[in-house]
């Protein structure tokens, strides 16, 4: 999976179109995507927040139910 975005660049893109410019210029002038402008119009009027979303599993792994009968060799 690919790194998020910088905050500082999502920021930027969503004050843009916050100013009165249409989500495709802002794909064109920070060169990113119609979607990725779109995404975080939604994620900012949603949360209120540009902060990324925790990515991965939550912590559990497939083997945790089984952590007493798997040890590691170290």
């Amino acid at each position: 999976m690919g790194k998020p975005h910088p905050l500082e660049l999502r920021q930027r893109v969503v004050a843009h179109v916050e100013a009165g410019n249409r989500h495709r210029s802002a794909a064109a002038r920070f060169d990113v995507s119609v979607k990725f402008v779109n995404d975080m119009v939604r994620l900012k009027r949603q949360t209120g927040s540009l902060e990324t979303k925790r990515q991965g599993n939550p912590g559990i792994g497939k083997l945790t139910p089984h952590s007493d009968r798997v040890a590691c060799a170290g």
